[in-house]
């Protein structure tokens, strides 16, 4: 507690609040609540100060921790899952839709100053369950009415927004609900975009390609001992169709040695659908489980002497490898033609193909050069690129907890997919309760290990 003024987070989950709560103040929460004991243990090791509770927010009693100290700030971000609309048609949770409830039963005994507010734009539509679980269209927005004009019978002032995170500078399109509820007299404050999709007036959108680790890219799509399933290199090819064949600017590696692409592990809705985008854009909402796979297609010149001559071999990861250009055209033939040597004709009508030595090949233009796939790599994206893209801090530990064990990468991807995205955080709280600011941020230490095997302290 810093001047009397207490800041509690009440869903802390892994701590994408309080970090972003952090980043704007320059001082840590006092007081983080969560249910989970591993969310906790995450928790602790980058808020060492706060007091963790691990208990229901239904039962916990704050008004005997907060003990008649003045609440400035509560962050309240209730579990979304039972709102959003990747529900699709399952039947909906009660107990996690009336989560809400809590932050009104918190607000009521100790009457936070401000209370930020996070969840699924669906948190709108909130309403009663039929006996089978599912929402009842007619009543849709019912429960969400009463639940703000409980809050607002308190003496808080309402807003609330929809707001996409890659506009305040995180590299994702994040979209999310935020209510701001305030009884200090103030007025409520919704922080000014930073960055666009256009890029006309504000700084472009962040790439997530730039938090790519590009010193590992997987390994070959072809001559794995386990096959990877049909409808992966489905996914595969549907992406190098519409991120590259189609795409005026794919997104190139490495001086034009590979173009890349992310491929979405989701069903597509359509055939011949690429689930995925291109890594020119920030990443799309990430969930809690890894559904995103790197695809890196390695090219060299095409020469209309032979394939590949005069070319070193794209990226050091590929170097133990002549490229697996066989494989390729036999891939090319399978997703997009009929016979080895033929034009490749539906669904790839419009693109230019080579036979070279009874190869099929796209041939790609890319100022005004040619050049051809010799390969193609997979690989998910690991936990520590999904972190930054999510907007935490590079010293942001989520590889072991305060006891020093190892979070397993699952776990890890899943406190990421159900964080609230940090900038965000900072951005309404920096905006709302700039009284608070008294410095910046410390980060927590990094340790890494040197070519050399000497420990790197930063």
């Amino acid at each position: 507690m810093i001047n009397g003024d207490l800041i509690i987070d009440c869903f802390a989950g892994g701590g994408g609040a309080s970090v972003g709560i952090e980043m704007a103040l320059g001082r840590p929460v006092d007081i983080a609540i969560n249910h989970d004991p591993q969310a906790i243990r995450i928790h602790k090791i980058n808020h060492p100060s706060t007091l963790h509770l691990t208990e229901d927010i239904f039962k916990v009693d704050l008004q005997k921790y907060v003990g008649g100290r003045h609440v400035a700030l509560m962050w309240a971000s209730p579990d979304c899952t039972s709102h959003s609309k990747a529900k699709g048609g399952q039947p909906r949770k009660r107990g996690l839709r009336i989560l809400p409830w809590a932050v009104y039963k918190h607000a009521k005994t100790i009457l936070p100053d401000v209370i930020i507010m996070e969840n699924v734009e669906e948190i709108q539509q909130w309403g009663p369950l039929d006996t089978d679980g599912h929402p009842i269209p007619e009543r849709k927005g019912e429960d969400y009415r009463k639940f703000i004009s409980s809050m607002q019978s308190l003496g808080y002032a309402f807003d609330s927004r929809e707001l996409v995170a890659a506009d305040y500078g995180a590299p994702t399109t994040r979209k999310r609900w935020y209510a701001i509820f305030r009884r200090d007299g103030k007025a409520i404050v919704w922080p000014e975009p930073t960055h666009s999709k256009s890029g006309i007036v504000l700084p472009r959108w962040k790439q997530c390609g730039d938090y790519i680790d590009w010193s590992n890219l997987g390994k070959s799509i072809f001559d794995r001992k386990k096959p990877l399933a049909d409808a992966t290199m489905t996914r595969i090819a549907n992406g190098i169709q519409k991120y590259i064949i189609d795409n005026p600017h794919p997104y190139i590696v490495n001086d034009k040695r590979a173009i890349a692409f992310l491929i979405q592990y989701h069903s597509e809705t359509k055939k011949g659908d690429a689930r995925g985008q291109t890594l020119r854009e920030p990443i799309k909402t990430i969930d809690t489980s890894n559904r995103y796979g790197l695809v890196t297609a390695f090219i060299t010149k095409f020469y209309k002497t032979g394939i590949g001559q005069g070319c070193d071999e794209p990226i050091h990861t590929i170097t133990t490898s002549p490229g697996h250009f066989g494989l390729v055209s036999a891939f090319l033939i399978k997703y997009y033609g009929t016979s080895c040597g033929q034009p490749v004709t539906s669904p790839l009508a419009t693109i230019t193909t080579k036979d070279r030595f009874g190869l099929v090949n796209v041939i790609i233009e890319i100022d005004g050069e040619e050049w051809i796939i010799a390969d193609i790599f997979l690989r998910m994206l690991n936990a520590a690129e999904l972190k930054l893209m999510q907007g935490f801090p590079p010293d942001y530990i989520l590889e072991r907890d305060i006891s020093g064990k190892a979070i397993p990468v699952k776990e890890r991807v899943a406190k990421i997919g159900n964080s609230v995205v940090p900038i965000m955080a900072e951005a309404l709280v920096a905006a709302n309760c700039p009284y608070l600011i008294v410095g910046e941020r410390i980060p927590n230490m990094m340790i890494s290990t040197e070519q050399t095997g000497q420990l790197r302290f930063a």
